[in-house]
């Protein structure tokens, strides 16, 4: 079945409704044009703090907004909760796995990355990695079922048992390898003192394993020492230069210094890699676009593929460039702010091929890095107008990417409920969100 809209306005096809897609829709609701975004979820989700839902610190409404609600009240979009299965650049037409056709005159795919697991896929079963609200709750499930199991351990246990449950691995120092760690530690020590008869969950060990040379590899070295101290200062164990070399269910393999070690964990995430969405591969067959190593859709400079302008790759699936005058174009980080602006960037573009104009190149404006380590602790590396670059840790990074976080959420309902989380958290320790059902899942 073919879905049609008038001929006389432009239809626009947006696949995925992460940042990328959000604002490329937001940014088209003034044009005179037909906008059908097509996404699997149902909800549009602030992967900033997915973490804290894994972490049993905010329920998964507090970051994430029905995508129907969002664009209610803009009239020349229309939502689909569906699966993108094909793309024919030469009848313009995308395939939905419910044989649904969707005929387009100009396609933004924004479908986002998924984990990499490096040529060991057999891993993931056993690391979960953190992309979607079912990859959190799937961790929350397996972290609170940890001490619950150690709880139920007899007195007489082996100590190696127990400490194989209270022990929980993150593989990969990036931002959210970190955050995960340093939330965890807070947990053992904080949230849940006090709670069990059979072991003092202080004395629960978070491991961060990082294969390079520092943790927040991409953000300045002063930030990136920082980091590590305030993580070890908190209680996480650092492992800097340690490679994974098994992953299974009792633990992990590591090998550090030339040598090779076990460590029995029950709680193993994954946060080493990403990998473009899949669809990266059909939107290549599609239109004869190359891919990167990652799977990434090389764009040309206005974010558009070679032969079909009407195409345009935004967000993780974009191997893309920032293009400054007078200087070398540099790759395009994979963080939302990006995403966010070649969303908008597409959307512009589109709006002067509407009228006869040529695509302008995508310039990619850095604000900064943050990242957070626990409580009253972070690192951030921001640019401020008329005074350069800041770079600030501690407290002060605290507030300050709290209120960022705040800030940038969907809908005002969102930034009221996790404000009162947080303050809730900040003032008692308490995770409200710790509640299980079934097997890894909410």
């Amino acid at each position: 079945m073919t879905i049609q809209t008038p001929a006389a306005r432009a239809r626009v096809v947006i696949i995925g409704c992460g940042f990328g897609g959000l604002e490329a829709t937001k940014a088209l609701r003034q044009a005179d044009v037909d906008i059908t975004v097509v996404d699997k979820h149902n909800h549009h989700l602030f992967q900033p703090l997915l973490y804290q839902v894994a972490t049993a610190g905010l329920t998964a409404p507090a970051i994430a907004e029905p995508i129907r609600r969002i664009f209610r009240k803009q009239r020349n979009v229309t939502v689909l909760m569906a699966e993108v299965t094909g793309v024919d650049a030469q009848t313009r037409s995308v395939f939905l796995n419910d044989g649904q056709v969707l005929p387009y005159d100009h396609l933004i795919v924004a479908a986002g990355a998924t984990h990499s697991y490096f040529g060991h896929d057999d891993w993931a079963a056993h690391a979960p990695g953190l992309k979607t609200l079912e990859d959190a709750f799937v961790i929350r499930h397996r972290l609170l079922m940890a001490y619950e199991a150690a709880e139920r351990l007899p007195p007489q246990a082996p100590a190696e048992q127990r400490d194989a449950l209270l022990t929980s691995v993150v593989i990969g120092a990036g931002p959210t390898g970190v955050e995960m760690a340093g939330t965890m530690v807070e947990i053992a020590r904080h949230t849940l003192k006090g709670e069990f008869r059979r072991f003092q969950s202080q004395k629960a060990r978070v491991l961060l394993i990082e294969g390079g040379a520092r943790v927040l590899g991409n953000y300045p070295q002063a930030l990136s020492e920082s980091a590590k101290q305030q993580l070890e200062k908190i209680g996480v164990e650092v492992r800097i230069g340690a490679r994974v070399t098994q992953i299974d269910a009792q633990g992990v393999t590591l090998e550090e210094g030339g040598q090779t070690q076990r460590i029995a964990a029950a709680t193993v995430v994954w946060a080493a890699g990403v990998a473009a969405s899949p669809l990266g591969k059909v939107v290549a067959a599609a239109t004869g676009a190359e891919l990167d190593r990652a799977g990434r859709v090389q764009v040309l400079p206005d974010l558009s593929l070679p032969g079909h302008p009407e195409i345009s790759v935004v967000g993780d699936l974009a191997a893309a460039k920032s293009y400054v005058p007078g200087q070398e174009p540099t790759p395009v980080p994979g963080v939302s702010p990006g995403a966010k602006q070649m969303g908008r960037t597409a959307a512009a573009n589109i709006l002067r091929r509407l009228r006869g104009e040529a695509g302008q190149p995508f310039r990619y404006i850095n604000y900064g890095d943050l990242a957070t380590i626990g409580r009253k602790a972070a690192v951030a590396d921001v640019g401020v107008p008329l005074l350069g670059q800041l770079r600030f840790t501690g407290f002060p990074a605290w507030l300050f990417w709290l209120f960022i976080h705040v800030f940038f959420l969907i809908g005002f309902r969102n930034r009221l409920v996790v404000m009162i989380d947080w303050a809730w958290s900040y003032w008692t320790f308490e995770r409200h969100a710790r509640i299980v059902v079934g097997k890894d899942e909410t």
